[in-house]
């Protein structure tokens, strides 16, 4: 799978090493990052939402396999509660990464 694509941003409950070892069967690498240009909520679930001269702190998580991403999927509730979309992040030295994201589908704002 292309690097680029094989990357995933977390803000929430996916940080958690231990749920992500229980959803997925193994451990996943992972670096810190920050999500400029979003802030963090919760409701019942995590979620962001634009918000200029803010940043999220979380975590990217790398060489997920198409099998990860189903069962991710699945776990976040895609299409319901979440999508899955592209988003430019910073890892720990600044650099910008492109990574999938999972971002609200509205009832955040209800």
């Amino acid at each position: 799978m292309d690097r680029d694509h094989d990357r995933l941003f977390v803000y929430g409950a996916l940080l958690d090493a231990k749920l992500r070892a229980r959803l997925l069967g193994r451990e996943l690498r992972s670096e810190p990052a920050r999500l400029p240009g979003y802030e963090r909520g919760r409701k019942r679930y995590f979620f962001v939402t634009p918000r200029p001269g803010v940043s999220v702190p979380g975590e990217i998580l790398s060489e997920l396999l198409p099998d990860d991403f189903a069962i991710l999927d699945r776990y976040e509730a895609v299409p319901r509660l979440y999508t899955r979309e592209r988003a430019q992040v910073q890892n720990a030295t600044g650099e910008r990464v492109n990574c999938w994201i999972y971002l609200p589908t509205g009832w955040e704002k209800r």
